[in-house]
């Protein structure tokens, strides 16, 4: 039996882990594991949360019926499974304009989980990921996508994994942070509290550390509780490194800490 472990530098809320690692770790076990050539993708994975991952605690993983289980207590903390389906991904976004969109990002203005692994503004460099997505164009009517520059850290190299070109890259759980809370953030992140429900990704790549990236996002529409958003991530080139669809659930803001969204002017 393998054991997952979310260490308290990939949280998301002070007490939890950060969607987006947690789900990434678990694909990360799959029996395909990273092809021998990083041009090859991966499989696309589903992953389910279902409940807050604890930081710092071994969660047992079984698997049964291709479906990879990770719990706490004996309750499921979230499950993956491969999907025989395509992911759409959102439209590239211009470096440049990556760059100024993210001098807009709404969580400068206010966070409901600051200390966030993947976009939370108060960890330093080099510590969390520090992708702040901002509006590509603001106005009814007008482009609905959110988009950051992002260069990866050394200290997100993975060693485990061999490639062709000798490349460091991140890990396969940082890459799918890098492609979760602006997903949150494309959808109505500042208008009610939200967390990852369900987040499913392809990654045809990873990204190389020190090289310049793209994380883009857009709204895919809302039902009830549930808000529905996509994310791709480009490298310098243009290509795509990897892509996910998201499913958020609205959540009573006394269960992380009684912080509101309020309206961002």
């Amino acid at each position: 039996m393998t054991d997952l472990i979310v260490p308290r530098r990939f949280c998301g809320p002070p007490d939890s882990g950060n969607g987006g690692w947690t789900a990434g770790a678990l694909a990360a076990l799959d029996d395909a594991d990273a092809p021998a050539d990083h041009c090859t993708a991966w499989p696309a994975i589903e992953v389910s949360l279902r409940q807050p991952p604890p930081l710092d605690t071994p969660l047992p993983v079984t698997s049964a019926d291709g479906v990879a289980t990770a719990s706490y207590d004996g309750a499921p903390v979230a499950t993956a499974r491969r999907v025989d389906r395509a992911l759409t991904e959102v439209e590239p976004v211009d470096p440049a304009l990556a760059a100024t969109a993210q001098a807009s990002y709404p969580g400068l203005s206010f966070h409901p989980f600051p200390t966030c692994f993947a976009c939370g503004t108060d960890r330093e460099e080099g510590d969390g990921l520090r992708i702040f997505p901002g509006p590509v164009a603001a106005g009814p009517g007008h482009d609905e996508r959110v988009a950051a520059a992002w260069t990866p850290h050394p200290s997100l190299h993975e060693d485990w994994h061999s490639y062709v070109d000798d490349q460091p890259r991140a890990s396969v759980a940082v890459t799918w942070a890098a492609l979760d809370c602006i997903g949150g953030w494309a959808g109505d992140l500042t208008e009610r509290l939200m967390v990852l429900g369900r987040m499913t990704a392809r990654l045809d790549d990873l990204p190389v550390i020190g090289e310049p990236h793209v994380a883009v996002g857009e709204p895919r529409g809302r039902d009830g509780r549930k808000t529905f958003t996509a994310s791709t991530l480009y490298d310098a080139a243009g290509r795509v490194v990897a892509t996910a669809e998201h499913t958020w659930i609205a959540v009573d803001p006394a269960l992380f800490g009684g912080r509101t969204p309020a309206p961002i002017s």
